[in-house]
């Protein structure tokens, strides 16, 4: 064979091997020519159209409410607003599960009140514990050892831990939705950050894997630590149990001015928890978007309120006060039964 036919052969397939990569990278097109739907689990209706309309506003270049790309920020409650809070908030499940190796260390804790009852198994003993008593054992449980330990054993949890209801992995049980809002908001040039009542160092820990969301990226309770060197002259990290942000409530827009420093244009929550987010979002000019989570698909997920008529809840409440809030606010109302197609990726 001629070195010219060998040549001719080569580079005729390395041409066509890379536009056949090339191409498979393009976007799959949609039977009709037209590009495929980034909010394909959300039904067509007023929450969607909410978010598309936002996302026009303010990227459209030469409109009043255009918004450079470095104030395009936008914030996410995690339980209960991405993914499942209920029956229990999953970082409380976590720090239950610890309490036998930290009284294992701590002997003196076994029969003092929260760790006994927790001890004892009783399930139903331990749903009754206040919300003081709860307080203890994250205090206990989520200090005393290294950041990087914590890491460790936070990270194997939640890559084995399964919730009682799906039998499914905690990670798995995040909205679908959800996930197409933040890689949307994302593709138009937004900033999604993670703002959450719940541990910052725990959520830390999967928020890039689970979310696309790096670390740097998350605002939650933030405990103390403490700077000390190792036997070895190794620098390392104790947490210590010192709040040092209590980001619920109130605290939700303290900590984005505290950690982010810009006013969100866009905030998404479902509880009381997240109602001075909402507002401090929402307040600023232009063109904003406050947006809430309504559980009220039993049997695909949960269905709690008391807003509508609903069940009432401990875990993530939504009155009837925060729901006519939204209403003279301006915020959408996100019904799971009715504006989401499905709740998560493993649906059919």
């Amino acid at each position: 064979m001629k070195p010219s036919s060998i040549s001719r052969r080569f580079f005729g397939g390395l041409f066509g091997a890379v536009c056949a990569l090339a191409l498979s990278s393009l976007p799959v097109m949609a039977q009709d020519g037209a590009a495929p739907d980034p909010l394909a689990s959300w039904n067509d209706g007023a929450a969607k159209q909410a978010i598309t309309d936002f996302v026009r506003d303010t990227t459209t270049a030469g409109k009043p409410t255009f918004v450079p790309p470095a104030e395009r920020i936008a914030t996410f409650d995690q339980d209960g607003t991405l993914w499942v809070s209920h029956p229990i908030y999953t970082q409380v499940v976590y720090c239950l599960e610890r309490v036998p190796a930290v009284v294992a260390q701590r002997p003196e804790l076994r029969n003092v009140e929260p760790f006994k009852t927790v001890l004892s198994g009783d399930r139903a003993a331990i749903a009754r514990l206040s919300t003081k008593d709860l307080e203890k054992i994250l205090a206990a449980t989520l200090s005393g050892m290294s950041v990087e330990d914590f890491n460790a054993d936070a990270a194997a949890w939640i890559a084995r831990a399964k919730h009682p209801r799906f039998d499914r992995l905690y990670t798995d049980l995040v909205y679908q939705p959800m996930l197409e809002l933040l890689g949307y908001l994302r593709a138009n040039g937004y900033k999604t950050y993670i703002v959450t009542g719940g541990g910052q160092d725990f959520v830390r820990v999967y928020s890039e894997r689970v979310y696309g969301i790096p670390p740097e990226q998350v605002v939650g309770s933030a405990g103390g630590t403490k700077f000390g060197y190792r036997p070895d002259g190794t620098p390392f990290l104790t947490k210590e149990p010192k709040l040092l942000l209590n980001d619920n409530n109130a605290g939700k827009p303290e900590g984005i001015h505290l950690m982010i420093g810009r006013r969100p244009m866009a905030a998404f929550g479902n509880s009381t928890g997240d109602r001075q987010m909402l507002e401090y979002t929402t307040a600023g000019p232009g063109a904003r978007l406050g947006m809430l989570i309504l559980h009220d698909d039993g049997p695909r997920e949960f269905a709690y309120g008391p807003a509508r008529g609903l069940p009432d809840t401990r875990i993530g409440t939504f009155p009837q006060a925060l729901y006519d809030e939204a209403g003279k606010r301006g915020w959408v109302v996100v019904s799971m039964k009715n504006d989401w197609k499905r709740i998560f990726a493993f649906e059919r």
